[in-house]
């Protein structure tokens, strides 16, 4: 048996598989090791996931995270996996997650939609390409932080039709003062803006709603999915921002002139395909 385990910025799912047949699954808080030191990964691991992940040494524990791509970090992730379960860990990013999640063995675009966003060209096994994702501050067009920071933005500024920045600040209980010391203050900020973002969802019938949805879906491909050599190939999508905005997504690529080919809320059933073949 093995454990597979996909870990967004949100939150970590994990899985005990005997080749395609889930055993347990269970949901921990996210396990970035940017933000955590080794030892708190290792408390939340032994705290928050049940007892059966912990009953035997398994085959394997292969784990995608975000915040998984400098070797430093890595080395701290699989330490702590390693030190837990007393299982051999492998460590990959949360792109590459993705990218086997969605296409499995298959070739093609793969892209992540969720708190951040991010893109690849893979090959079936590995990520040949990648356009640099660069942030909440300088990138992650299309993602929940982007979308919740031109929100807050269109808010504070009084660009956005004052109903709904008057609901937005009642929604949320928050005067503009406490909603900028919100942003500035705090120690995940791409996770604090990534939370108004949910706020477009209530208010999507109205047209300042849509096209703040849209647009920063046409950022993503003008950013990113036009830099690919095989941009015009079908592409497909893993997280929360493309299953809630799903025909928001379409339309916009549709105007691109690229075939949204799959659009899925979790990895986790391609992964479990991907390794059962291993």
């Amino acid at each position: 048996m093995k454990i597979i385990a996909d870990s967004s910025n949100t939150r970590t799912e994990w899985v005990l598989v005997e080749g395609t047949e889930v055993v347990e699954r269970a949901f921990t808080t996210s396990l970035n090791p940017f933000f955590l030191s080794r030892r708190e990964i290792s408390h939340c691991i032994r705290l928050e996931l049940p007892e059966a992940f912990f009953k035997r040494r398994w085959e394997h524990v292969w784990f995608y995270g975000a915040g998984c791509s400098a070797q430093d970090k890595v080395k701290t992730m699989e330490q702590s996996l390693v030190a837990q379960f007393k299982t051999p860990a492998t460590v990959n990013s949360d792109l590459l997650g993705a990218a086997r999640g969605l296409l499995v063995r298959e070739s093609g675009l793969a892209c992540i939609l969720g708190t951040g966003s991010n893109s690849c060209r893979y090959d079936g096994t590995e990520i040949v390409q990648n356009v640099p994702p660069l942030g909440y501050i300088l990138g992650d067009e299309g993602s929940a932080s982007a979308l919740g920071k031109k929100l807050i933005a269109d808010v504070l500024k009084g660009i956005a039709p004052h109903v709904l920045a008057e609901d937005f600040l009642e929604h949320y209980s928050v005067t503009p003062n406490k909603l900028m010391d919100d942003v500035y203050s705090s120690p995940l900020p791409a996770r604090s803006l990534a939370k108004y973002a949910s706020f477009l969802a209530t208010q999507i019938e109205l047209p300042y709603a849509y096209n703040l949805v849209y647009d920063g879906f046409m950022d993503f491909f003008r950013r990113n999915i036009a830099f690919y050599e095989c941009a015009s190939q079908p592409v497909s999508f893993v997280g929360s921002m493309c299953t809630t905005y799903r025909s928001i997504l379409e339309k916009a690529a549709a105007d691109f002139g690229v075939t949204v080919e799959k659009v899925l809320a979790s990895s986790m059933d391609g992964l479990i395909q991907f390794h059962a073949t291993e």
